[in-house]
């Protein structure tokens, strides 16, 4: 009985550390996600400023292309 249970402590135990990591993971993603989607939509409004300068039109965004 003695050895089921410390089994179970041991496996209770990797299961926990598991998920600390795997938070730390997603913790680092999301702080990636969003230093990434602030650089697009940096990216996105030089473009929009380019094609006011320049009067050229660029797609942007989920917007079709003129062909369709």
């Amino acid at each position: 009985m003695d050895t089921r249970i410390t089994e179970l402590e041991e496996t209770a135990a990797h299961l926990s550390r598991s998920v600390e990591e795997l938070s730390d993971i997603i913790a680092r993603q999301d702080s990636e996600i969003a230093l990434l989607t602030h650089k697009v939509q940096m990216l996105l409004e030089r473009a929009a400023q380019r094609e006011a300068a320049d009067g050229v039109a660029v797609v942007l965004g989920d917007e079709r292309p003129p062909h369709y």
